[in-house]
């Protein structure tokens, strides 16, 4: 339909070339990572990563080398064979912060620290060595059944505070040698990392965040999800191997050689707690990262929460369009691996745990009323004891409501060790 002039009002034609043109949009640097037919998008300045098809990741490509919004839908649907809403897909980039507007400055990126030391810790060489350092603790237990793992390594006194005290400042260096293992693995990749303190179910943990993880080669991210734990077992041998050497000629190990006794077990407990990866510890991210999932977690506890709404004849609240078909996939079998592992974290913790831990307290408040005669030594043992139990147990409460208070992070995390 022709458009209608006024009369009386004079109209100059304007060539096509003298039309203003639409601008280009204006992207933050941005990294690739092809993976099938997927395309791992990142933003490594601000550690913001998103999982997008082939196609979304060559049009994004487009608009980031300069192509117009117009001109790239053009180019989608001669390469594609149909059409695609641009604006929205703008928009959902704009929303991940992928866009860079009038004014906005690149977050600066300080040099990544460590990474030489990186390369040295997980080198080659240092193998070698971590190799030979657990054949030889290997060899020790066998020449001295004493220094196997048991758990009556750990009762080296008879005083429980003191027991307690030794093993959680042991344990917190290298707890904390455990995230340093996992932060250098990834600094020598050039990521950043933080630590911070968090929670699975009902264990306190620390754990690494190493942002842009996601954003490197599959193959490269073992090393990183999985250093700690060999950081554990490296400790478990030296700590053996120590306990061997301070033993001197006799059967009885010194004092020194008992608390390494006691530490190494209590180290390999955290190792054995890897293995409980319903919790997202260090295996659960291999696992994962081995299966191809994005979310695994979120998906399983997203689908177990649709079930058990049908099931009480309610709508399912979480739609599975939006979940990654690879998750999905995964999620149906996983789920009831996380309940299973739940339900055997809950019967533990009530059958083992709990029965251990009121004796462990009813014996510490029975030194109180008077008929057992432990002097004031003994007390003071109780009250100490008493403190940093319940201590524990209230930080575990804080940093569960906390959690309820904290939005999720964008990061890619990596589970942290528990403490003991």
């Amino acid at each position: 339909m022709s458009d209608v002039v006024p009369a009386g009002v004079a109209t100059v034609a304007t060539p096509a070339e003298d039309q203003p043109s639409e601008p280009a949009l204006s992207f933050y640097a941005l990294t690739y990572l092809e993976e099938g037919d997927e395309v791992t998008v990142g933003r490594p300045d601000a550690g913001i990563f998103v999982v997008l098809p082939a196609d979304g990741a060559a049009l994004l490509r487009r608009l980031a080398e300069g192509m117009t919004c117009a001109d790239a839908a053009n180019w989608y649907a001669a390469e594609y064979g149909e059409s695609v809403d641009v604006a929205d897909f703008v928009a959902g980039l704009d929303e991940l912060g992928f866009v860079r507007h009038e004014g906005d400055e690149a977050m600066a990126a300080d040099p990544v620290r460590w990474m030489r030391l990186g390369h040295i810790i997980f080198s080659p060489a240092a193998g070698v060595l971590y190799a030979a350092l657990l054949i030889g603790c290997l060899i020790a237990m066998l020449r001295t059944p004493a220094l196997a793992p048991s758990y009556h390594n750990l009762f080296f006194t008879t005083y429980m505070s003191v027991l307690m005290m030794v093993v959680l400042a042991g344990q917190l260096p290298l707890i904390l040698l455990h995230e340093a293992a996992h932060a250098l693995a990834g600094r020598r990749l050039g990521l950043r990392s933080k630590l911070s303190i968090g929670r699975r179910f009902y264990y306190v943990v620390f754990q690494t965040t190493m942002d842009g993880l996601v954003g490197v080669p599959r193959r490269q991210r073992y090393l990183p999800m999985l250093a700690g734990m060999l950081a554990d077992i490296a400790v478990f041998a030296s700590l053996t191997l120590f306990a061997e050497a301070a033993r001197g000629h006799g059967t009885t190990f010194s004092s020194a050689g008992a608390i390494a006794l006691a530490l190494a077990y209590t180290t390999l407990l955290r190792l054995a707690w890897q293995f409980w990866f319903f919790l997202q510890t260090d295996i659960y991210f291999a696992v994962v990262t081995v299966l191809g999932c994005v979310d695994l977690q979120t998906t399983a506890k997203q689908l177990l929460r649709n079930t058990l709404n049908r099931m009480l004849g309610r709508e399912a609240p979480y739609d599975p369009a939006t979940w990654h078909p690879r998750d999905y996939a995964t999620a149906r079998w996983y789920s009831v691996l996380m309940v299973a592992g739940y339900a055997f974290s809950i019967v533990t913790l009530l059958l083992g745990l709990v029965p251990a831990a009121m004796h462990v307290f009813g014996t510490a408040l029975h030194r109180f009323d008077g008929s057992a005669a432990q002097g004031n030594t003994g007390l003071l043992d109780s009250v100490v004891f008493l403190c940093l139990g319940v201590g524990e147990l209230f930080v575990a409460v804080f940093l569960g409501f906390r959690e309820r208070r904290l939005q999720r992070s964008r990061s890619y995390p990596i589970a942290g060790s528990s403490l003991p």
